[in-house]
């Protein structure tokens, strides 16, 4: 009987109507990327006969999840099946498959290893996280804090070391300095002027002449980000970080871990452990999405290399997560126009 519910629908139709569908909330880079997975997807449907996604199975699925396997690595097959999972569940809320079919859409088991090359923050959560900041807590400490990390990619030694002298507001842009009290990784190698858009010298003027706190205990220095101690430390950025990936703290109170909101021990930790949450994200993680946003939006790898300060080897090793297809299609992208 559930089948006679379903409405007829052509594979690259339906995925036609997802990406219009979902094109005003996610960004530009989001919608890119589900296109390109979702494409091998209508390409698979094509070649198996599949013309009318009611009669999708979860052998089907099966079949295109190994068909995948054949050509790539676990974190990027697992980006691809999470992505067909999300479209099948919205396909079934427009009668196109049967219901609770996207249950049985299976994500491969990733590796430690695996697991820590991939944690990153996704572009739309630090969106959220960001716009959620500037309508309840604008200029705020923790506002400037993730503001920086996110915008610029530094790391959060580089963001701690920064002090109100290094940050021209005229020229819209910040100097990394390395000092011996606040040194940078990768020391003089590490200094470099940082540009900054004009939205986020916005963030950090408010911040200055309004919220920061005009305290250190560093004779001659005036860190930028301060509390009400001096400059601010590694582990109040940390727990910043932690903190403010916590969903519940940005998704109008939800926990999508189903968990009590008044047990959690997330919320309500013990001392030193603000990381409980499974969604929570250190500050490296921070970086790690800045960067992958920074490449899927289409900036030049070199332009992208001096600003984070990270070598071409080490960005592709440790950082760049984007999937093979995302850069295949902007490598025909640049193509196409010569």
């Amino acid at each position: 009987m559930q089948d006679q519910k379903l409405e007829p629908i052509a594979p690259d139709e339906a995925v036609s109507l997802y990406l219009q569908d979902r094109e005003n909330e996610l960004a530009n880079g989001t919608i890119k990327s589900y296109r390109h997975k979702l494409t091998r997807f209508v390409e698979w449907c094509d070649q198996e006969e599949i013309e009318n996604l009611n009669t999708l199975s979860g052998r089907d699925i099966l079949r295109f999840k190994q068909s995948r396997s054949n050509v790539l690595n676990s974190v990027s097959l697992k980006g691809q099946m999470d992505t067909l999972r999300s479209f099948i569940r919205w396909c079934e809320s427009i009668d196109g498959v049967e219901q609770d079919l996207h249950n049985k859409v299976m994500s491969p088991t990733l590796s430690q290893g695996d697991r820590e090359r991939d944690i990153l923050i996704d572009s739309e959560i630090a969106k959220d996280i960001l716009e959620h900041l500037s309508r309840f807590e604008y200029a705020s400490l923790h506002h400037a804090l993730l503001t920086l990390l996110w915008r610029c990619g530094a790391r959060s030694g580089t963001v701690r070391s920064f002090d109100l002298r290094d940050y021209e507001r005229e020229n819209q842009r910040l100097e990394a300095k390395h000092r011996p009290e606040t040194p940078l990784k990768n020391k003089k190698r590490g200094e470099r002027l940082i540009a900054l858009s004009s939205d986020v010298c916005q963030v950090l003027n408010d911040y200055i002449d309004h919220n920061r706190e005009k305290v250190t205990n560093e004779p001659g220095r005036k860190p930028l980000l301060t509390t009400q101690f001096g400059r601010i430390s590694k582990s109040t950025i940390r727990e910043t970080c932690y903190r403010w990936t916590h969903p519940c703290q940005y998704n109008g109170g939800e926990c999508p871990h189903s968990r009590d909101m008044d047990e959690c021990q997330a919320l309500n930790p013990p001392k030193k452990a603000p990381s409980l949450c499974p969604s929570s994200r250190s500050p490296h993680a921070w970086r790690r999405g800045a960067i992958t946003h920074h490449l899927t939006e289409d900036v030049p790898i070199e332009v992208v290399s001096d600003r984070m300060n990270v070598s071409r080897d080490v960005l592709d090793q440790h950082y760049d997560r984007r999937s093979e297809e995302v850069k295949v299609e902007q490598r025909r992208e640049y193509l196409s126009n010569i």
